[in-house]
C-alpha cells in the first residue's frame, strides 16, 4: 500500500509540473504574440494609435517569456528585455526605464530599424554594434534572475505604452565615464544615473 502511495503522489506531482509548465509556455506564447502587434504601433506609422486593453501584455505573461534566460534573441519581448538586463543590470530602475526608452525611441525612426531585434542588434554585422553586449563576443544569457524579471517587466510597460521617457526623446547615451566622439555631434537631453543621453540637432540619426 505504501508504494501505491508514493507511486500515486509522483503521479500528481508530475501531473501538476507538466500543466504548470504548459500553462506558463501558453502565457508565453500570447505575451509573444501581443509584442508583435505592440511593437508595429510603437513605430512611427502606428505611433497615434494606442493598444487595447485586449492587446496589453500582462505581468504573468511577460514572466513566463524566457524563463531562464537563455532563449534565443528572436522575440520581440527577449530582445528588448536582454538590451535592459545587459545595458543597464545594476543600475537602477531609472536608468533601466531609460535604456527602454531609447530603444523605442529608436523602433522605426529614420536611420533605425522598424523592429525592436533589428534595433538591439543593428550594426552586428559590420562588427559593430550600437550595443556592445551584442558584439562582445560573450554570453548573452541573463545571469541574475531578480534583474532579469526586473528588465521584463520595463519591457512590458514599454510595449504597453506605460513608460514615461525620462530621456527627452533620446536616441543615444553613454556611461559618464567615457566621452565618445560622436557625443560632440548631438544635444544632450538628461542625465540618468550613470548615462547621458542625447538626440540629433536636427532629428536626423547618424
Amino acid at each position: 500500500m505504501r508504494q501505491i502511495g508514493i507511486a500515486t503522489c509522483l503521479a500528481i506531482s508530475l501531473f501538476l509540473g507538466q500543466a504548470i509548465a504548459a500553462d506558463q509556455a501558453q502565457k508565453a506564447e500570447i505575451a509573444d504574440s501581443k509584442a508583435e502587434v505592440l511593437e508595429e504601433k510603437a513605430a512611427p506609422d502606428g505611433s497615434k494609435v494606442l493598444p487595447t486593453p485586449a492587446q496589453l501584455i500582462s505581468k504573468l505573461q511577460v514572466q513566463a517569456v524566457d524563463p531562464i534566460g537563455e532563449e534565443p534573441l528572436d522575440g520581440v519581448i527577449t530582445c528588448l528585455a536582454r538590451s535592459i538586463y545587459w545595458e543597464a543590470r545594476g543600475k537602477g530602475d531609472t536608468g533601466m526605464e531609460a535604456v527602454a526608452n531609447v530603444v523605442m525611441n529608436r523602433v522605426g525612426h529614420e536611420g533605425f530599424p522598424n523592429t525592436i531585434c533589428g534595433v538591439v542588434k543593428q550594426g552586428h554585422e559590420q562588427g559593430a554594434c550600437q550595443f556592445s553586449w551584442w558584439c562582445d563576443g560573450r554570453s548573452d544569457d541573463a545571469k541574475e534572475d531578480e534583474s532579469y524579471a526586473i528588465a521584463k517587466e520595463i519591457a512590458r510597460k514599454a510595449l504597453n505604452r506605460q513608460l514615461k521617457d525620462r530621456t527627452g526623446g533620446a536616441l543615444y547615451f553613454h556611461h559618464r565615464r567615457v566621452v565618445p566622439d560622436w557625443s560632440k555631434a548631438y544635444i544632450r537631453t538628461v542625465e540618468i544615473g550613470e548615462f547621458i543621453f542625447y538626440k540629433p540637432a536636427g532629428g536626423q540619426a547618424k
